[in-house]
């Protein structure tokens, strides 16, 4: 242990001036068994660490095969080592310049035992959640409607919230959110998403039931709705439709639905492009809005992220394609599209990028940086900047 006498002589051989120091010297000593192993470093920003203050944790998530994420309730974190040149020491109790009474006149020695070290620490960087594997899991064992005539359903490849939790790097919050967007349901504790077929019957009951009864599709009555279709399927499965599918509203203590015309639209077009390599978009248009119930009115707009259209062919046609079936990571995304088309206009690629933009950043920020321009009939058109594997 060092004394006072033993540190002011090591100042002034190191030629520093005790006046210019703290008056709180701290004597640094190794404790037993000290490893660089034992500890790890974390930077949180103050979002986090009133997060960690207020009880909340923070959660690692990722297969074997995976990059670790963190995670809290609502966001998701990419986890990268940064090296540092300084030696980062642990001592506990060790105090700050801000935290200790420094209005003494005279100096005095405070021993402190380092209980590891370190020279790197986890830096998070905010990311998107990696969520296609949430559909993917779900799509193991989809639901396809109540079991028939005795028949046993199948009761594997089923997930539970804490199921999906540990398997999906994302937050929980951002979870709930895409099992919401992907229109998956709990079913006896674990979450289902639709069987596609089964899904458009569920609608196409609905709309059915709306035209044969001459409603308004921003008026539909709950109860009514239920009475009418619970013989043909479960009364909570055409709920889950309308939530799907419209806004709930209650007037004079009378439960109703809007129906919400683009996702009408959307599903219908989906429905018939299903099937079909390539179709004829002038015919494609005419059978779509005979599909959809009366009063709503079908726009390209509505198909932007689940069909591409190529106007360049004679006739001009529609194809489906949608973002969620796309590559996650950025590079592969861009590789993908460039391999199926050479060129893209700016209107045509954006709703195939949007989901990869980060925090304050824009589509035609990542296509700068992913593609270049050009100059086609007078239209900007974007090509790839590296070599496009096959």
């Amino acid at each position: 242990m060092r004394t006072l006498e033993e540190v002011q002589a090591t100042l002034e051989i190191a030629k520093l001036k005790e006046e210019d120091l703290q008056k709180t010297i701290h004597c640094l000593s190794f404790g037993e068994s000290v490893s660089s192993a034992d500890y790890c470093l974390m930077e949180l920003d103050d979002v986090l660490c009133k997060h960690i203050e207020a009880g909340q944790s923070l959660v690692i998530r990722g297969d074997k095969d995976e990059h670790a994420v963190l995670c809290s309730g609502d966001k998701t974190f990419d986890l990268k080592i940064a090296d540092t040149s300084n030696l980062l020491l642990f001592v506990p109790g060790c105090r700050t310049p801000e935290q200790l009474n420094n209005s003494q006149d005279i100096s005095h020695v405070v021993h402190a035992q380092i209980w590891g070290f370190c020279n790197s620490y986890w830096e998070l960087r905010k990311q998107r959640p990696k969520l296609k594997k949430l559909k993917k899991l779900l799509m193991e064992n989809p639901y396809e409607g109540p079991a028939i005539g005795g028949q046993e359903e199948n009761m594997e490849n089923r997930y539970t919230m804490q199921d999906l939790l540990e398997r999906v790097q994302a937050s929980e919050k951002e979870i709930k959110n895409h099992l919401e967007t992907i229109h998956a349901c709990q079913i006896d504790g674990h979450w289902r998403v639709l069987d596609f077929d089964y899904e458009m019957k569920l609608l196409g009951h609905v709309t059915q039931l709306v035209d044969s009864e001459s409603w308004s599709f921003s008026r539909v009555p709950l109860q009514t709705s239920l009475d009418e279709l619970s013989p043909l399927e479960p009364k909570e499965m055409i709920e889950h439709c309308l939530n799907c599918y419209g806004k709930r509203y209650t007037e004079n203590d009378v439960v109703f639905y809007a129906l919400h015309e683009d996702k009408v639209c959307r599903a219908m077009a989906l429905l018939l492009l299903q099937n079909a390599v390539k179709f004829n978009l002038r015919e494609f248009q005419e059978v779509w809005q005979q599909s959809v119930p009366e009063g709503m009115n079908t726009r390209l707009e509505q198909l932007k992220s689940v069909a591409l259209l190529d106007r360049t062919s004679q006739p001009q046609t529609i194809c489906l394609l949608r973002v969620e079936d796309l590559p996650e990571d950025t590079l592969e995304r861009f590789n993908h599209l460039f391999t199926l088309r050479e060129k893209w206009t700016e209107d045509d690629i954006t709703p195939y990028i949007q989901d990869l933009c980060g925090e304050k950043q824009t589509a035609g920020a990542l296509l700068t940086k992913h593609a270049r321009s050009s100059m086609q009939n007078g239209i900007k058109v974007f090509n790839s900047r590296r070599p496009v594997a096959p």
